[in-house]
C-alpha cells in the first residue's frame, strides 16, 4: 500500500506537466487561427515593416489593368481629377516604393486558408463573368432621380446624346445573381442600416443605391436622418460630411460618410480654421468608430485621394502612433495608402466578433480611363461605344491586389468591381461635365444611371 501511494503521488507532477503542455499547445493554436486575438498586441507590434521588398507596380492605385496577378500596371496615384484640386501633381510615385507592411507578401506560399479562399472564389466569384445587353436597363431614370442624384453625375441632363452604356448588365459566370427589385431589397434590409464610408466614388455608389431603392421616383416619405449621425452642413461649407435617409415603411437606413482616405482626420487646433489636420494612418475615422455598433452593412473604399496635391490642399500631416510620422518608409503616398488600408481592415476585423450581425465589405478601386494625358494635360475618354476592350473577365483574382490581400484571412468580404468596371470606359462623364472646370474631361467618375448601379447589384447579391 505504501508503495502504491508513493507512485500515485510521484505521478501527479507528471500529469500536471502534461496538462499544462496540452493547454499551452491549444492556446497557441487558437491564437494562430483567431485573428481577433491579435488585438491584444500593441499598435506598434501590429504595424511593423518586413525585410522583403514590395514590387512597386502592385500597389500604384490610380488605374488597374486587366492583367493577371504579377503583371498589373497602374498609373501613378498622384494623378487626380480637376474636382479634387488644382495643385500640380507628382508623377512616377511607383518608383519610390521600397518595402511594405508585414501583412502583405506578393509571393507568399498558399496556406490552408488560401486554398479554401481560392476554392470558394472558383465556386462563386461575382467578379468573373461578362457584360450582356439587357433592354430592361437602366434600373431608374436619370431625368427623374433628382431628389438623390447630384446634377454633375446625371448625364441625361448634359449635352451627351449617346446613352448606349445604360443598356448592359453584369452576368457572373458561376453565380446566381437575381435581378435587383427595390421592394424585395428593402424588405430584406428591414430594420437595417447600410453605411458607405469612402471617397466621391463611394458617394456615387450611395446615390446610385438611393435611386435604385426608390426607382428614381420622388419619395417624400423618405426621412432625412442625417442629424442623428451628426451629418449636418457646417456653416460656410459646400456640403455636409455625409447624408443619411430612412425608409419608414421598412425602417431601412442608407447613409454615406465622406472619408476619402479612411484615415482619421483630427484638427491640431480646433479654434483655428487654417490649422493643419493630423491624418492618423493607423486609426480608422472617428465616425466609423462611434457608429459601428449601429451598422448592419458597411462598405469601405479609398484610393484616388492619395496624392501630394490633396495633402497640401487640405493641410494634412501624416501621423502614426499618435505623433507626426517619422518613418521614411511611410513617406511615399502609395506606402501610406496601403498601410492605412491594412490597418483599417485589421481594426475592423478585430471589431466584427463584437458585432455579429454586421456584414463588412471593402470595395476595390474604381479604374480611371484617361487616355493621351491626364486630367490637366489634355487626357480624355471620348469612346462612346460599349465594350470596345472586350466584354469578359476571366481572371480568378482581383486586379486590386492591395485590397484583396488586406481582407484575406479576415471576416471582411471583398466587393470586387475593378476588372468589371475596367471594361466600361464609355460610361464616364467625360467631356460632358457641367462643373466649373469646363473643358476638362472627367474620366474618373461615372454617369448615373451607370456602372455604380452594377456595384450595388453585386453588393445586394452578397449581403
Amino acid at each position: 500500500m505504501k508503495g502504491g501511494n508513493y507512485y500515485r503521488f510521484r505521478g501527479r507532477p507528471l500529469s500536471a506537466a502534461l496538462i499544462t503542455l496540452c493547454f499551452t499547445t491549444i492556446l497557441l493554436w487558437a491564437c494562430e487561427k483567431n485573428p481577433s486575438i491579435t488585438t491584444l498586441l500593441t499598435g506598434q507590434d501590429q504595424f511593423t515593416w518586413p525585410s522583403s521588398e514590395f514590387h512597386a507596380n502592385a500597389v500604384n492605385s490610380s488605374s488597374v489593368s486587366m492583367r493577371p496577378k504579377g503583371h498589373i500596371e497602374e498609373k501613378s496615384s498622384e494623378n487626380i481629377t480637376a474636382e479634387e484640386t488644382n495643385e500640380p501633381v507628382e508623377a512616377n510615385l511607383g518608383a519610390q516604393l521600397t518595402n511594405f507592411t508585414t501583412w502583405y507578401t506578393p509571393e507568399k506560399k498558399e496556406t490552408d486558408w488560401d486554398h479554401t479562399f481560392s476554392t470558394k472564389r472558383k465556386v462563386c466569384n461575382y467578379a468573373k463573368g461578362s457584360w450582356v445587353a439587357d433592354s430592361r436597363r437602366p434600373l431608374y431614370s436619370g431625368f427623374a432621380c433628382k431628389q438623390w442624384l447630384s446634377e454633375m453625375w446625371a448625364c441625361r441632363l448634359t449635352q451627351r446624346s449617346d446613352f448606349s452604356y445604360e443598356g448592359y448588365r453584369w452576368q457572373p459566370k458561376d453565380c446566381e445573381m437575381p435581378e435587383f427589385e427595390r421592394s424585395a431589397f428593402l424588405r430584406r434590409m428591414q430594420d437595417k442600416t447600410i453605411a458607405f464610408v469612402g471617397d466621391s466614388l463611394g458617394r456615387q455608389q450611395f446615390q446610385s443605391l438611393m435611386c435604385m431603392a426608390t426607382g428614381g421616383e420622388l419619395s417624400p416619405e423618405v426621412e432625412d436622418v442625417g442629424r442623428k449621425y451628426g451629418l449636418v452642413k457646417p456653416r460656410g461649407a459646400k456640403r455636409p460630411d455625409g447624408w443619411a435617409y430612412r425608409f419608414p415603411e421598412t425602417n431601412t437606413t442608407i447613409l454615406y460618410y465622406w472619408s476619402s482616405t479612411l484615415a482619421d482626420l483630427e484638427p491640431l487646433n480646433i479654434s483655428d480654421p487654417t490649422t493643419d489636420i493630423a491624418m492618423h494612418l493607423d486609426r480608422p475615422p472617428a465616425f466609423m468608430r462611434k457608429h459601428l455598433h449601429g451598422f448592419d452593412v458597411l462598405i469601405l473604399n479609398t484610393g484616388h485621394h492619395w496624392n501630394r496635391g490633396k495633402l497640401r490642399a487640405n493641410r494634412w500631416v501624416m501621423y502614426a502612433n499618435g505623433k507626426p510620422n517619422e518613418d521614411r518608409k511611410l513617406a511615399p503616398m502609395a506606402n501610406a495608402k496601403n498601410f492605412t488600408v491594412y490597418s483599417v481592415a485589421k481594426w475592423l476585423d478585430s471589431q466584427l466578433p463584437y458585432h455579429p450581425r454586421l456584414k463588412a465589405f471593402f470595395r476595390t478601386i474604381s479604374p480611371r480611363h484617361f487616355r493621351n494625358g491626364d486630367w490637366n494635360t489634355g487626357g480624355s475618354c471620348d469612346n462612346t461605344t460599349p465594350l470596345t476592350g472586350g466584354s469578359e473577365v476571366s481572371q480568378d483574382r482581383s486586379s486590386d491586389e492591395v485590397v484583396e490581400s488586406a481582407v484575406r484571412g479576415t471576416r471582411i468580404k471583398l466587393l470586387d468591381i475593378t476588372a468589371v468596371s475596367e471594361l466600361r470606359d464609355e460610361g464616364h462623364i467625360s467631356r460632358y461635365s457641367i462643373r466649373e472646370n469646363a473643358g476638362i474631361n472627367d474620366c474618373l467618375h461615372w454617369c448615373l444611371p451607370g456602372i455604380p448601379d452594377t456595384w450595388n447589384e453585386l453588393l445586394a447579391a452578397q449581403v
